[in-house]
């Protein structure tokens, strides 16, 4: 029985081994294989000494296509997949609703907003993605700001509805941008980003992704058993001395700060911080201590053999967005048709 009060740490410490093995074999594999498939000797080789030039120049393009090419890319998509299975866990026990996603206070559409004005006037990428992260957060404070402005109850609801308003302002600009855009140039590229992907991520990239991540992964995770008791209701949590309005807050900027560097390096990359944490739940149960976790190494894993399928499937790379939305719907339809009853009301 999964509720025995005698062995519950070394069940959850099993199930973290598993995923970690897993995800630690997806590394290897997604590391050999693409466009130019490595054997296990050229990678191994990077860390054995070569007495031979030819050696050391095979072991040189190796390097070069490992470091420079297919392993920044893996981590951001092991980062990415895991931050925003854990907003998306966080953004559910807030809300006590299991179809809130990450993107539901706006963050997507205004990072996706910023990223579309510095591809209109042919930004650097390093001012792309600083444009998404920062329109990210202006819509995020936007609707925080909005929807407390408007007062009385039930200010979780007011932030979700103020949110899709804002939200479907950000999507409108994005459509004036693209109607003023050039067809032949400007267009194409920010339907591709906007599509998300992988494709172009380099080790800076990754540089500029990091810190926010981290910090609001951090964070979130230091907030779980606050999270447990939001999810009973606001009078409960306060009943057990929890500081709901600063707990709140702190969810919100980890959340915020988690989606916006998402958006700004992979784009909009649906159905992660959505799918991910019901498989979790469905795994672990509704506790924190362990669903953010668990959120966080399947949502790493779950992206990343998303990106592997986005590669190898077709001779043409396909956008990261469609594979996890053609794989996230299945399997939310089946989890949800497993479910016998709600999780939160």
């Amino acid at each position: 029985m999964d509720d025995n009060p005698t062995c519950p740490v070394p069940r959850w410490r099993g199930r973290t081994a598993l995923l970690l093995a897993v995800l630690v074999a997806s590394v290897l594999v997604s590391l050999r294989f693409g466009p130019h498939r490595l054997s296990w000797a050229d990678l191994f080789q990077l860390w054995m000494p070569s007495a031979s030039g030819h050696a050391v120049t095979a072991r040189e393009t190796v390097a070069t296509l490992i470091y420079g090419i297919r392993l920044p890319r893996i981590v951001a998509g092991l980062a990415v997949g895991a931050a925003l299975s854990v907003a998306g866990a966080s953004y559910q026990g807030l809300f006590r609703n299991s179809l809130v996603s990450p993107d539901i206070l706006g963050a997507s559409a205004g990072a996706a907003f910023g990223a579309s004005i510095g591809i209109l006037f042919s930004w650097s990428i390093l001012g792309i993605q600083a444009a998404a992260f920062v329109f990210g957060l202006i819509a995020v404070g936007t609707t925080c700001v909005l929807s407390r402005s408007i007062g009385g109850a039930h200010f979780a609801l007011r932030l979700v509805l103020t949110g899709m308003v804002i939200g479907s302002l950000f999507a409108a600009g994005i459509s004036v941008i693209k109607v003023v855009a050039d067809p032949y140039s400007k267009l194409p590229a920010i339907t591709f980003w906007l599509m998300g992907g992988l494709s172009s991520v380099t080790a800076r990239d990754t540089w500029f992704l990091l810190p926010p991540l981290v910090l609001g992964v951090t964070l979130l995770l230091a907030l779980r058993w606050p999270l447990n008791t939001m999810a009973l209701g606001e009078e409960e949590a306060r009943a057990l001395g929890v500081p709901t309005g600063l707990i709140r807050v702190l969810i919100l900027l980890g959340a915020t700060l988690i989606t916006s560097a998402s958006v700004a390096v992979g784009g909009i990359i649906g159905w992660v911080g959505l799918m991910v944490p019901h498989l979790a739940r469905f795994w672990v149960g509704p506790n924190h201590r362990d669903l953010l976790p668990t959120s966080l190494l399947v949502g790493a894993i779950y992206l990343l053999w998303a990106d592997n399928l986005a590669r190898w499937l077709f001779s043409v790379e396909f956008p990261l967005g469609i594979v996890t939305c053609a794989c996230g719907v299945p399997a939310f339809i089946v989890l949800l048709r497993r479910s016998q009853q709600s999780w939160a009301s």
